[in-house]
């Protein structure tokens, strides 16, 4: 393949991008949250498994579903979101699999397996996350990923089947870019890759 995308891309998706804290008042329309899905859904995962599962929380009765979880210092910036994604991951993944991955057995790999399911479901729901804020940057939108919240407070909020496990959480809008503190550094490839 020999085409590639522009530097001006490439700054949108990655070199401007920042971890926002702050929202301008601008609703993220559904269309862009099921264009941002059906770019992530491309996201490569073992055997086609798929096993992310994302609640988009905007209503003010989701919120106040969300609020009780999450801790002091993520309390503001996330209930002033227009979104907050609650991505997360179906140890059940593989029941989709006859229908995702149809070549070959792949339901029975996993089923039975309650710790390769787990270390599958997470490793690939985080890929598919991963992919999502890729998307969702391409289409003009601001992010902020973040932990500081109580999973199981969110899973029984959200996800009270038990199979359903939350992940990490991502707010999302439209940043309000004023104030950002200058970007921190990061690590130099020599600092931390090997070719072999």
């Amino acid at each position: 393949m020999d085409a590639r995308v522009t530097d001006k891309d490439l700054d949108i998706i990655f070199r401007d991008a920042r971890t926002l804290r702050h929202w301008i008042d601008r609703p993220v329309p559904d269309e862009t949250l099921r264009a941002a899905y059906d770019l992530m859904k491309w996201a490569p995962t073992s055997a086609n498994c798929s096993p992310a599962r994302i609640v988009f929380v905007r209503s003010p009765e989701a919120k106040a579903r969300l609020k009780p979880a999450l801790s002091a210092g993520n309390l503001t910036q996330t209930m002033t979101a227009p979104v907050t994604a609650i991505f997360a991951y179906d140890l059940l993944f593989y029941d989709l699999l006859p229908r995702l991955y149809p070549q070959a057995d792949a339901r029975s790999w996993f089923a039975g397996n309650a710790k390769t399911a787990e270390v599958t479901a997470l490793r690939n729901g985080s890929l598919q996350a991963a992919y999502f804020m890729l998307a969702a940057r391409a289409l003009g939108l601001d992010c902020g990923p973040m932990s500081g919240f109580d999973n199981a407070k969110v899973d029984a909020a959200f996800f009270p089947g038990g199979s359903v496990k939350s992940n990490f959480l991502c707010n999302l809008g439209y940043g309000d870019r004023t104030g950002l503190d200058p970007r921190n550094p990061r690590l130099t490839f020599e600092e931390t890759c090997a070719i072999a």
